[in-house]
């Protein structure tokens, strides 16, 4: 009888043991995880992040619709990872020093000067046209290719990942052609990441190209990786 009531202690025991590691592990899994993905995004879980938006053109202390579904989408991603969040207009001054900064929203009209600053001085290879009648108006140029704004059918966006000299973290730049772009730029980057970091040479600093299309049908849904043009985008045009 002892025997039998041994057996099954040590049986109990041992099912207890088993969970507890199966447990560990599993948590263990799900905490690399989080870090892989922080990671691809510059940030750690716990620390301050600051997200840097636009303005619509013309008027000042609004922003667009789709550009605040994209700070929403970007506030829900930090803090899965653990961040705390902080929103500021494009019109920030001085380093992001140790906070990581998502930037969003392109320079075009003045939408958001921050990001016309960062494309000068860390992203040299990069040139958006200015705002026209013609079929130029907006167009992404890098490495000696355009990408041309065709509004409310297929557009871009230029989504960077760089850190200033002067900094302790990254800027995530999200530029798109319009604030569509940009929604689809988040959207895509937060479904997608593994699949992106795959396809990048280096989850340290990047450059990609975001292509949304049949956004007349789809909204901002049907999104994906164009190019990977870092090589390009961080060198000067010849």
């Amino acid at each position: 009888m002892l025997s039998v009531i041994a057996n099954v202690a040590v049986g109990l025991l041992t099912s207890l043991v088993g969970l507890g590691l199966g447990a560990l592990w599993e948590r263990g899994r799900r905490t690399r995880a989080v870090y892989r993905r922080a990671a691809f995004f510059g940030v750690r879980p716990g620390e301050q992040c600051v997200i840097v938006v636009g303005t619509k053109h013309g008027q000042p202390g609004t922003t667009q619709h789709r550009d605040l579904r994209a700070v929403v989408e970007l506030t829900v991603l930090l803090s899965e990872l653990g961040c705390q969040v902080s929103v500021e207009s494009g019109a920030l001054r001085g380093s992001n020093g140790d906070r990581t900064e998502f930037c969003v929203g392109g320079p075009i009209g003045g939408s958001n000067p921050r990001t016309g600053g960062h494309l000068t001085a860390h992203l040299p290879g990069v040139t958006i046209t200015p705002f026209g009648d013609g079929p130029d108006s907006v167009a992404i140029v890098v490495g000696g290719r355009r990408y041309y704004f065709d509004r409310g059918h297929q557009e871009y966006a230029v989504v960077a990942k760089f850190t200033p000299p002067e900094s302790t973290r990254p800027v995530v730049l999200v530029c798109g052609q319009s604030s569509v772009a940009n929604q689809a730029a988040v959207h895509f980057l937060r479904r997608e990441y593994a699949r992106v970091v795959r396809a990048v040479a280096s989850a340290d600093r990047y450059c990609l190209l975001v292509k949304v299309s049949h956004i007349d049908i789809y909204s901002f849904h049907r999104s994906e990786l164009e190019r990977d043009v870092s090589a390009e985008a961080f060198t000067a045009a010849g």
